[in-house]
């Protein structure tokens, strides 16, 4: 257990210096996470790092798992309901351009043959949930219908790329179908049991509710991995659900928070910065920079016009598109399954990831740096003094 203390402090030690940095720097602490990642990936390499450590994998993929369906839990389901068109709209073109435009420079640039650019196009479609949430949680956005309205568009564009890669790629098997009705079965049971529970057993020590929600998670978890799909699709979906039951008890999503953030999502940010080959990218830098620029340039062509078509002053529509063009979860999922199925190489699959993790950096670097919308930051003084409002009661 000497190397597992001692490599878990070196983890935690990471995370404690990426949030001094990301506090210097005054940027997301997500971004400052995937930084340090990269850097500790450099100098120490990953075996060194152990991020293929068993126990490390789990609690990066936990961290995702639960980060996902607490963004998913934020969505205001009226919020949704009165801003469904705008949101649909800019999650639909935020995921078909990128898509189209990167399998066609896939393709056209770099040579790369016809299912790895169509596997190139999927993972440069995503938009991050994980970096929007951290940065709409950070900022304060979450609170708002206008950061409402983002993670809504988020959901719409990952959702269509969970579609795709699924349409295109992986296998429809009798597990296929075991999955879908499994989530099913629990987007039906989970609505009407989860307030029921928190009632009879909720406010105990013994804090049944998270124990609940991560049974929930973990099981559909390990229904969707055994499907061949994604844990972290069924977390988003049951969020997304539950947003009147647990997105309203405040208390908590505080505590969540606070397992969440304090704990599991330094493992995945850092583990998916470690995963960038600086020495490739340098002897090699041209798929890396071209599937960046054209995923930015892209997501810029299709999703701001969008928001002026909505009525979105030009600095809030282009945070939004600077947003909307991060990506991370779904991006270096979708490239993993590529290099693990045969559809990319070793070289193709550096480049993708490398671009994915840059574009959770570089557009919200950006995007905070010169087109934050402040007019829309919750003041301070009015959460203070904001009563904290109760957890749903009814059914």
């Amino acid at each position: 257990m000497t190397n597992v203390y001692g490599l878990a402090a070196l983890w935690i030690g990471l995370a404690l210096a990426a949030a001094l940095l990301a506090i210097r720097l005054r940027i997301a602490n997500a971004l400052s996470e995937i930084v340090v990642g990269t850097l500790a990936g450099a100098m120490l390499g990953t075996t060194l790092l152990g991020v293929d450590e068993t126990w490390v994998r789990f609690l990066a993929g936990a961290g995702a798992i639960v980060l996902t369906f607490l963004a998913g839990a934020e969505l205001d389901p009226d919020a949704f309901r009165r801003q469904w068109k705008e949101a649909s709209a800019i999650g639909l073109i935020s995921f078909f351009t990128p898509f189209i435009a990167c399998a066609a420079g896939a393709y056209w640039l770099l040579g790369w043959g016809e299912r790895a650019s169509l596997l190139a196009g999927i993972a440069m479609s995503t938009t991050s949930v994980a970096v929007v949430y951290a940065v709409m949680l950070e900022f304060g956005f979450n609170r708002t219908d206008y950061g409402k309205m983002v993670l809504a568009a988020c959901f719409i564009t990952d959702l269509g790329t969970v579609v795709g890669l699924g349409l295109i790629f992986a296998p429809f098997t009798v597990k296929t179908v075991g999955f879908v009705a499994g989530l099913a079965a629990a987007a039906l049971a989970l609505p009407w049991l989860t307030p029921r529970f928190f009632r009879r057993y909720g406010g105990r020590t013994a804090e049944l509710e998270t124990k609940f929600l991560l049974l929930a998670l973990f099981g559909l978890g390990a229904l969707a991995g055994w499907a061949d799909s994604e844990a972290v699709l069924p977390a988003y979906v049951i969020g997304m659900l539950l947003a009147g039951t647990v997105g309203r008890d405040h208390a908590l999503i505080r505590r969540l928070r606070t397992l969440t953030f304090g704990f599991l999502t330094p493992f995945y940010f850092i583990r998916a910065g470690s995963f960038v080959s600086l020495p490739a990218l340098f002897a090699a830098p041209a798929a890396f920079l071209a599937m960046l620029l054209i995923k930015i340039a892209a997501k810029c062509a299709g999703v701001y016009p969008v928001t002026q078509a909505f009525g979105s002053p030009r600095k809030v529509g282009m945070y939004t598109t600077l947003l909307m063009s991060t990506g991370l979860t779904f991006g270096t999922i979708s490239s993993l399954f590529g290099l693990s199925h045969g559809i990319v190489d070793q070289a193709q699959y550096s480049a993708l990831v490398a671009a994915v993790v840059a574009s959770a950096v570089v557009p919200t670097l950006i995007a905070n740096a010169w087109f934050l919308p402040r007019h829309l930051l919750p003041q301070a003084e009015e959460l203070q003094a904001a009563p904290e409002p109760q957890a749903q009661k009814g059914d």
